[in-house]
């Protein structure tokens, strides 16, 4: 058992603050072959997420705190919806269907999302990395 606490929360996020890439998991999941991907994901402003898309999975994200911006694409590269998620208006989270490019934006220190996704854990291949100049 593990208990999901602001404890927890500020480890990872201390961890993400220390970390080149201004992000760090903590997975819940045992190994990443595992049929369910669920971890905390705390991010960093300034934080790189390319332009992806999971073809075998959808992907869920709620807030637990803090607040980020999820944008979606085309294939076209054009922006097609763009929502800012924060725990204090209301908006807590997304799925994500299969397929769908999208990125996101985090707009605050300190932020952390739980994440869901299918496994086994797949790493992006090129073609799903939608390359905007």
């Amino acid at each position: 058992m593990k208990i999901i606490d602001s404890t927890l929360l500020d480890v990872v996020t201390a961890q993400s603050v220390r970390s080149p890439r201004l992000r760090m998991n903590y997975n819940f999941h045992e190994s990443l072959d595992a049929k369910s991907q669920r971890l905390l994901n705390a991010l960093e402003p300034g934080t790189v997420l390319p332009i992806h898309r999971h073809l075998h999975t959808a992907e869920t994200y709620i807030v637990l705190r803090g607040s980020l911006r999820v944008q979606f694409y085309n294939e076209k590269k054009e922006l097609i919806n763009s929502e800012i998620l924060n725990y204090n208006d209301g908006k807590y989270g997304v799925d994500i269907p299969a397929g769908q490019y999208h990125t996101l934006d985090v707009l605050e220190s300190g932020t952390v999302i739980f994440e869901v996704k299918d496994g086994p854990y797949q790493p992006l291949k090129p073609e799903d990395i939608l390359q905007c100049e």
